[in-house]
């Protein structure tokens, strides 16, 4: 069956039909072909968004378009432009330094590419990069926002193998510190090379008065990492939080949003919202035919009877995990693989926060690689162009991120020192 599946879904992008549909008639086929009832389609769609944590996805994405309308993206922007954008290659840097502020108040990669790539992906175009390569860069630096806390994969980890929660969102600070100052250093190199950005210092703003103007953005973080530390209230919870002081912001303090406004960005937020919960629809009912046939169970025995040692233990299940990604939603595939692989972990000695990290990490990849990559969807649309564009320009962006995973998995300080400092 998932041979058969595999090869629809192949044989649908290769007639350009859109990724979701491929997804959804692949997964249609495979129903058909194990003679599963069709009622199940619906109830596992309707099952794969029916979870109170994807209700962040709607409000974060709503909360980015309010910030990119009332001016609270621009403002931070302007504020990481004022820090890293006046070397050449400083626009992509400003690009990545943001999506990590912001990654402080979202906890989702797919509202980080809508609220900042609104901003910097024409930006980037205006200044000479190509468009598939602004929509790569946005894509993977998107990313942080799963792995710098508060991230909703480190959660379902938490809740799956039962860890720690709060240990995981301060574990989760140095793999993503890590990350994203290793993709700055590339993009800065790359640009060198390319000879591009050599003017994205123009009108770029003192440190003082970016600082000043982004006062009210830059309180946001802080607002919404408190709260969930202080056990005010979820990170889901905090994405309606982020709608209600966006909104406060945008139209109070900053004055920017008119109410005749708001139509445009409901309507702009529900459209974006409907395409990603779509695509998480079909991709959960294949992920479901997947999990019934078996394919991670068999994944996880295989690596606990011929995986011997913790070093090629952790190899393995990087490398498992990377094909997981592509095929199966990152919420998911934790969900899934979580409880089978962390008791292994730990069978070898291996901390389970650290593991967690390992897992989110990778998984996080899965969003911006080829089939389901909904962080390439995300970026692809804002830059209207197709997926195909994007890729060649995306290879490079995975290979930092792939060292930056091996430095996670065999460096397990780079994830526990500050879990230690904290919690011991």
């Amino acid at each position: 069956m998932s041979t058969v599946m595999i090869l629809t879904m192949v044989m649908c992008f290769a007639l350009t039909i859109s990724v979701a549909v491929s997804i959804g008639l692949s997964a249609i086929v495979g129903i058909q072909v194990s003679n599963v009832n069709m009622l199940i389609s619906v109830k596992e769609m309707f099952s794969s968004i029916n979870k109170f944590p994807l209700a962040a996805i709607p409000f974060f994405i709503l909360a980015g378009n309010i910030m990119e309308t009332g001016g609270i993206s621009r403002r931070l922007v302007e504020f990481a432009k004022s820090i890293v954008g006046g070397v050449q290659g400083g626009l992509p840097m400003t690009c990545v330094l943001t999506c990590m502020i912001f990654a402080a108040v979202s906890g989702s990669s797919v509202a980080t590419t809508f609220a900042i790539g609104a901003i910097l992906i024409p930006a980037l175009i205006k200044h000479g990069y190509p468009t598939p390569y602004a929509a790569a860069l946005q894509a993977t630096s998107a990313e942080l926002g799963v792995i710098i806390p508060p991230s909703i994969p480190m959660i379902l980890y938490g809740v799956s193998a039962e860890v720690s929660i709060g240990e995981l969102f301060i574990a989760g600070f140095g793999p993503g510190l890590l990350i994203g100052f290793a993709l700055m250093l590339f993009v800065y190199v790359y640009c060198r090379i390319k000879g591009w950005g050599k003017n994205d210092g123009d009108g770029r703003l003192s440190f003082g008065k970016a600082t000043w103007q982004a006062g009210w953005a830059l309180l946001m973080p802080v607002i919404i990492l408190g709260g969930i530390y202080g056990g005010i209230f979820t990170p889901t919870e905090a994405s309606a939080v982020a709608v209600f002081y966006a909104l406060i912001v945008g139209m109070l303090i900053y004055r920017e949003i008119k109410i005749a406004d708001l139509y445009k960005i409901l309507k702009k937020s529900v459209i974006s919202s409907a395409v990603i919960m779509f695509i998480i629809a079909n991709a959960g009912l294949f992920a479901f035919l997947i999990t019934r046939a078996g394919v991670p169970d068999a994944i996880g025995q295989y690596l606990k009877e011929v995986l011997q040692s913790p070093a090629i233990f952790l190899l393995g299940v990087n490398a498992a995990l990377f094909i997981i990604g592509m095929f199966i939603e990152t919420s998911a595939a934790i969900i899934v693989l979580a409880p089978i692989l962390a008791p292994v972990a730990m069978h070898f000695g291996i901390d389970p926060v650290h593991f967690g990290l390992i897992m989110v990490v990778n998984l996080a990849l899965g969003m911006i690689t080829p089939p389901f990559g909904v962080n390439l969807f995300a970026a692809c649309t804002v830059a209207r162009i197709s997926l195909d564009r994007i890729i060649p320009h995306l290879l490079p962006f995975v290979c930092v991120i792939l060292f930056c995973l091996m430095l996670i998995t065999y460096i397990p300080g780079i994830s526990l020192t500050l879990r230690d400092l904290v919690y011991k």
